[in-house]
């Protein structure tokens, strides 16, 4: 019997989602909890399993396509209750006559499964929409990766290499003689390109505009010196790091500002829709901006208030994963306090960023740079100075208050000792 797989509700308030990519085909055998397809919601993608042993009869949406929830998905030829009483061997060897085709021509045969084969080059959403934009087919490509999985850097060595071949051609040309097509070359652009804007680089587009729009912004600078605190990095890789856990900065940062926000609870407000209530959270959930596979993530750090450094240190490694490959617990990007923005790690030094709504303050970390500072001798000494950019809700808080909570976290992260001290 066949039956269909409805798309269930797979977040709140989302209402569709983007077909990314068909893990089988059409007359495919699956078992049940076998990952039929990926689906990209507002924030993350998501899995969908198969309940049900039994045969793939119908995809009903091409990858890209828009999905609605409550629709078929796909359907699925399972076995019926009479079925199911006879022998497993029996049904599967029923299911494999039906998957062998029928008064198909064996040239559509064989130019369908080249086209599947194409699709199923193992790879991620990123990689296929570079492949895209450079007119690549992924099944040239050479995979370096697991299981023979296409990076990011399998492509850019492809394209290098055209570019090389690209270079010496006018050099050869002599020797190899006249080209039959040079009228175009692989990745170049030759018209416009009209992309869809949606998934979520659509939503994060309309949340930040509604956070501009309903949030009044303000902006402080200071800078750090995180000379001390990169020491104590250092030392705390070199007694607790290992090639599983490698300690960075962040979990720092986001331990010293828990600490602060004990002192400064109105940082870990947020205000109900009319603004009318002021609630004051307990935990500090710290969320970290992350550029993801499908755009500006922000999953958070639950209870950092309860976990230590290096807890924090792992939580960071596992999330930030999660979030590039884009395969992330929708509860991560739930329920954050204060988010910190790690713009240095790309470049630059100070920011404008946009809070990440209903949180009342966000910061954004400059790249540290080593300049001459002056000693308390009054001597010219070099420094690790990096610059923090905070913008805050002034509804909420005030350049004072964020200027005070500010020193509070500086405190700590410039004297990490009275970090350490504050968490007995």
């Amino acid at each position: 019997m066949n039956k269909e797989f409805i798309l269930p509700d797979i977040g709140e308030g989302i209402v569709e989602c983007e077909v990314i990519e068909w893990k089988v085909r059409e007359g495919d055998i699956i078992e049940e909890d076998q990952v039929v397809v990926d689906v990209s919601t507002d924030k993350a993608i998501v899995e969908i399993p198969s309940m049900y042993n039994g045969r793939i009869t119908k995809l009903h949406h091409a990858a890209g396509d828009i999905a609605k929830v409550h629709s078929p998905l796909f359907t699925i030829e399972i076995e019926s209750e009479q079925d199911a009483s006879s022998s497993e061997p029996q049904a599967g060897q029923e299911l494999q006559r039906n998957r062998e085709p029928q008064g198909i021509p064996v040239e559509q045969v064989e130019a369908q499964q080249s086209l599947a084969d194409s699709t199923k080059v193992l790879t991620t959403p990123a990689v296929r929409k570079m492949a895209r934009e450079h007119q690549l087919d992924l099944g040239t490509i050479p995979g370096s990766g697991k299981q023979g999985r296409v990076l990011k850097e399998d492509v850019l060595s492809f394209l290098a290499a055209d570019k090389a071949v690209d270079a010496l051609t006018p050099t050869l040309q002599p020797i190899l003689g006249p080209s039959s097509n040079q009228t175009s070359k692989p990745g170049v652009v030759v018209e416009d390109r009209v992309e869809l804007i949606r998934g979520v680089r659509k939503i994060m587009a309309e949340r930040m505009a509604e956070s501009v729009a309903t949030i009044p912004h303000f902006t402080f600078v200071d800078e750090l010196d995180v000379t001390e605190l990169m020491q104590l990095r250092r030392k705390l890789n070199e007694q607790h790091g290992s090639d599983e856990l490698k300690i960075s900065l962040m979990p720092l940062f986001i331990k010293a500002l828990s600490l602060a926000l004990k002192d400064f609870p109105i940082i870990n407000s947020r205000a109900n829709a009319d603004f009318s209530e002021l609630t004051y959270v307990a935990s500090h959930n710290i969320g970290m901006a992350v550029d993801g596979a499908n755009g500006l993530l922000v999953p958070n750090i639950k209870a950092v208030e309860q976990r230590s450094i290096l807890d924090i240190a792992a939580q960071v490694m596992a999330i930030t994963a999660a979030a590039r490959s884009g395969k992330i617990n929708p509860a991560d990007l739930k329920g954050g306090s204060v988010t910190i923005s790690n713009i240095g790690a790309i470049g630059g030094t100070v920011a404008t960023p946009i809070i990440n709504k209903p949180e009342v303050a966000i910061v954004a970390l400059g790249k540290i740079q080593s300049l001459p500072r002056f000693d308390e001798q009054g001597n010219v000494v070099a420094r690790n100075i990096m610059t923090v950019s905070w913008s805050g809700d002034h509804r909420v808080i005030d350049g004072g208050t964020i200027a005070r909570f500010n020193n509070r976290w500086k405190g700590y992260l410039e004297q990490p000792a009275s970090m350490l001290a504050a968490m007995t």
